[in-house]
């Protein structure tokens, strides 16, 4: 039964183009993965239907109350880990809105954990501790599509009444079958056999930020292209927040950092009084009355284009 199962796994063939990788030279070792790397981003753009899909299903999710919880193992588990350790800085919402689960908790972030992968039993208790509702987001992230962590938490995220994604970069395996939305771009063998964190890898990464990117500005998190809710942790960012507001408001740099100051850094409260030539207590009702909608306390309120949505 395991070797079938292996004969089905993209990740688990060998690449000719690599078979002598070995006694490559540097160069030619780095020529050859930059080829490979190239079959990534075609492979995830033929994915972008159901990528679009997923993240219409997130946003309704979420602004129904729900959360979006990535699982996985390994290195797909980390990718989920770093996706949703930065959303909070990124987007300024709540480390609960968006998070990552690993098998074999903390400890493999940074350390193999014997197994973790193979228990379907921790990835149901994994959730229950997270109190898993029908509100919520599970995606599944497994680069061979048969992780029994990942399977363990999609099946039972399906029997509490979540919506569930799976990622991968094989279609052919469990994972399919288990999740209301599947992603899976195929890139074909690793350079070394069986490492997904090489194109797999990066394939689940691009996936992901478009994921939590694409949900993040469909919730009102970004002002045109511009990080409207983005924590000030440091000099930079806060040297960023002048600019932010700057480009988006056209005024002046002086002008930016007093109506900062005036809106206790409040970067959606300072565009509104740059933009309405109002005070910061204007202002903040302003965004009150529009109920946090910063295009609406703009007066800029209109339809998306490509979906006809307010």
């Amino acid at each position: 039964m395991r070797a079938r199962a292996k004969e089905f796994r993209q990740t688990e063939q060998r690449n000719p183009a690599s078979k002598n990788f070995d006694r490559m030279s540097s160069l030619e070792m780095v020529r050859l993965m930059n080829r490979e790397d190239q079959q990534v981003a075609r492979a995830v753009q033929r994915e972008l239907p159901a990528i679009a899909r997923a993240v219409e299903e997130i946003v309704r999710r979420l602004r129904d109350g729900g959360r979006m919880i990535y699982v996985g193992a390994g290195t797909s588990g980390r990718l989920a880990i770093l996706d949703a350790s930065e959303c909070p800085p990124t987007f300024g919402v709540s480390h609960e809105l968006i998070q990552g689960m690993i098998a074999g908790g903390r400890k493999a972030i940074t350390s193999a954990v014997e197994g973790a992968e193979d228990s379907v039993k921790n990835a149901v208790s994994d959730l229950r501790h997270k109190k898993l509702s029908k509100k919520d987001v599970v995606v599944g992230i497994a680069a061979s599509a048969t992780t029994p962590y990942v399977l363990g938490a999609v099946k039972y995220a399906r029997k509490v009444g979540a919506m569930t994604i799976g990622v991968a970069a094989n279609r052919i395996g469990p994972l399919k079958k288990h999740t209301d939305i599947f992603i899976g771009p195929e890139v074909g063998a690793e350079v070394l056999t069986g490492s997904t964190r090489l194109k797999a890898g990066t394939a689940q990464k691009m996936v992901l930020n478009m994921l939590s990117t694409a949900t993040m500005v469909r919730m009102g998190h970004a002002y045109e292209n511009l990080l409207i809710d983005m924590e000030r942790t440091n000099r930079k960012l806060e040297e960023r927040s002048v600019r932010i507001l700057q480009e988006a408001s056209g005024k002046s740099v002086s002008a930016a950092e007093h109506a900062l100051r005036a809106a206790e850094h409040n970067l959606r409260v300072g565009l509104i009084m740059l933009k309405r030539g109002v005070n910061a207590d204007e202002a903040r009702k302003l965004l009150m009355r529009a109920e946090g909608n910063l295009r609406a306390a703009l007066g800029e309120a209109g339809r998306r284009r490509g979906d006809g949505r307010v």
